[in-house]
């Protein structure tokens, strides 16, 4: 008996030292080297840590791009309906629907031309002042980004975004020849501009190797978050040269000329100050902090302005108007857009300040002192705001809103004048020399041409008529 019990002890015995042996893990496999295999149905912990990081990555991805879709649409609203508001209103009865249908036009016109070689001469390598013609007909233009311009949004987004800006820039020149230029002549003059003048700005200021462009190896390092040269510098002037090569129209100034409808302006200030979100805190190309940063020196130099163009105007004419305060905002606007990306929100609202002032003065002195028609104040505000905010942009831009520029040790070196950077007012003026001469030269050699094959200008009966008629048959009010 004492024989049986002993075996079946050693019988346990060795079973149990058996079954330990098949599910123990030995001692190297669970070394930091080889570390125990995971449980059926689960991933390595490498795996799983990458998937994380490119969800997250897809994620900034998603963001940024719906961040940059909505500003491309928001910029487009700024030509129509927001300028076309803006300009239709101010323009008499007569000429109402014509001067919305510029506006109108641009969005197509500009568009066709942008997506055949515009963007590519903006921003396709090149020289130091166009671009090549390497993405011609959008050409490698997908989803992919671009790393050297957006690193977290699809090429195309990039390329759609600027797009909108390509559109507006010149549809703000038909303020200065509102009334008088014939259709054909301005879609002929506005593709040749788009080409000639735009697209060769743009790339200067914004292009990889660009002249002017402050991050991309530029000579002179400018800073222009939105479009201080590009956008209204360029169309400011050129819509100066306009005017005075096409002449004043048909009684002014002896005759009153005054805007047919302010509510319509009104509306469509309101919506450039809406759209114009899009068009500088969407410059950031992100949904991050430098959006947030622009989108509120956005608003506070547009307040700025419209308090001291209004406060100017009442303390001269006894009343503050409408029309002033609506032009004042848009000259905040305007003014802001160079620094948006680059001023803390106190310096945003000195510049607003400033513009409101100094637009406000060229709009009612230095336009009287000179005689030009200006028919919508398009130099005025676009041009003398443009080149104020592009040179208080190098007074006021600091490291501590966008450390653009680095030294040596990759430190976030000084940017503006105020942040200890004195040199950058220099960069700042060149950048406002070379947009001026080009608007001058470019705008004239082309009105010249334009005027020699179709004629700039319709005749006396059609201008005292009204384009809606002469131009397009059809009249804006049936009252």
């Amino acid at each position: 008996m004492r024989l049986r019990v002993l075996a079946a002890l050693v019988w346990l015995v060795l079973c149990s030292i058996c079954l330990f042996a098949q599910t123990a893990v030995p001692a190297a496999q669970t070394s930091p080297a080889n570390p125990p295999a995971a449980p059926s149905g689960l991933e390595p912990v490498e795996m799983r840590l990458a998937k994380l990081e490119q969800a997250v990555t897809d994620a900034r991805t998603s963001g940024d791009n719906a961040w940059m879709l909505v500003s491309s649409a928001l910029v487009l609203m700024m030509t129509g309906p927001g300028l076309a508001l803006f300009y239709g209103g101010l323009v008499r009865r007569q000429n109402a629907l014509a001067t919305m249908m510029q506006s109108f036009t641009l969005m197509a016109l500009i568009t066709i031309l942008w997506a055949i070689f515009g963007y590519s001469l903006a921003f396709h390598g090149g020289t130091r002042f166009i671009g090549g013609l390497g993405s011609a007909f959008l050409r490698g233009v997908g989803a992919a980004p671009d790393l050297d311009y957006a690193a977290t949004i699809p090429q195309q987004t990039f390329m759609i975004f600027q797009l909108m800006f390509a559109i507006i820039t010149p549809a703000l020149i038909c303020g200065a020849f509102a009334e008088r230029m014939k259709f054909s002549a301005m879609v002929v003059f506005m593709a040749l501009w788009s080409v000639l003048v735009y697209d060769p700005m743009a790339h200067m200021v914004w292009g990889k190797g660009g002249l002017l462009n402050a991050s991309l190896g530029g000579v002179f390092p400018a800073l222009d978050f939105a479009g201080g040269t590009v956008v209204h510098i360029t169309s400011g002037v050129s819509a100066l040269i306009c005017a005075l090569y096409l002449g004043k129209r048909l009684g002014y100034p002896r005759q009153p000329m005054p805007p047919h409808s302010v509510v319509l302006s009104f509306v469509g200030a309101c919506l450039l100050w809406v759209g114009w979100f899009g068009f500088n805190a969407g410059s950031a190309l992100s949904a991050g902090s430098l959006a947030s940063s622009a989108f509120v020196a956005t608003h506070f130099g547009a307040a700025a302005a419209a308090v001291g163009w209004a406060g100017a105007e009442w303390i001269r004419n006894g009343k503050p108007s409408v029309l002033g305060a609506i032009s004042g905002s848009v000259a905040g606007l305007v003014a802001i857009t160079p620094a948006s990306g680059f001023v803390s929100p106190m310096s945003a609202l000195l510049i607003g300040l400033v513009a409101g002032v100094v637009c406000y003065l060229m709009v009612t002195k230095v336009k009287a002192a000179f005689g030009y028609d200006d028919s919508l104040d398009a130099f005025g505000v676009h041009g003398a705001g443009g080149t104020v905010g592009a040179l208080l942009t190098g007074v006021f831009a600091t490291r501590a809103v966008n450390p653009i520029f680095k030294d040596s040790q990759g430190h976030a070196a000084p940017v503006g004048l105020v942040d200890g950077n004195p040199h950058q007012l220099l960069n700042q003026f060149a950048a406002v020399v070379v947009a001026w001469a080009l608007a001058i030269v470019g705008s004239w050699i082309i009105l010249k041409v334009v005027d020699l094959l179709l004629g700039l200008r319709v005749s006396e009966e059609e201008e005292l008529q009204g384009l809606d008629l002469t131009q397009h048959g059809e009249e804006a009010y049936n009252l």
